[in-house]
């Protein structure tokens, strides 16, 4: 193929689509470094992947790559290199981040499969013991005996109901 600008061998090969039109550019080394397409030759492979992805991700990028964990200290972009989290308060600290990811993998957010042997098996009953245990606690500092004890037998009833078997 010919390079569009001359006559010389076409080396680049750009395809833009705009509004479903597809429009072709052929053109030889020179001609591109004229018209500035190759203005990226000179830099590294991760020079042009973050040139691109700044392109198109940009000011979000941006914000995520100066989150930092408070908690562990990793920063964004290390999970990004590394692909491990450093602590569970990552997941809160880069939420924004993580959830598109995992709705990518996992085709949603929420987990709906297999609960670990020893948890309680649904979330009601799970917030209904956290609810109970602080129950608790307040009867205890308000010495109401009588209605700590009523709480924890309830607890203990609940727990035992929830346990496999």
């Amino acid at each position: 193929m010919k390079c569009q600008s001359c006559e010389m061998a076409a080396t680049v090969h750009l395809t833009e689509i705009v509004a479903g039109k597809k429009r072709e550019l052929h053109l030889c080394q020179s001609c591109a470094e004229q018209k500035e397409i190759l203005k990226l030759k000179d830099q590294n492979i991760s020079g042009i992947l973050q040139t691109v992805i700044h392109q198109y991700v940009g000011a979000p990028t941006d914000e995520l790559s100066r989150l930092t964990c408070p908690a562990c200290g990793i920063k964004y972009m290390e999970f990004k290199a590394e692909g491990r989290l450093g602590c569970p308060h990552d997941y809160t600290v880069f939420r924004d981040a993580l959830l598109p990811l995992v709705e990518r993998i996992h085709r949603a957010v929420r987990h709906k499969g297999k609960v670990p042997a020893g948890a309680p098996r649904h979330a009601a009953a799970q917030a209904e013991l956290r609810e109970l245990r602080q129950s608790l606690r307040r009867a205890v500092e308000a010495e109401a005996y009588e209605e700590a004890a009523r709480l924890r037998d309830t607890i203990k009833q609940k727990e035992a109901a929830d346990e496999p078997g």
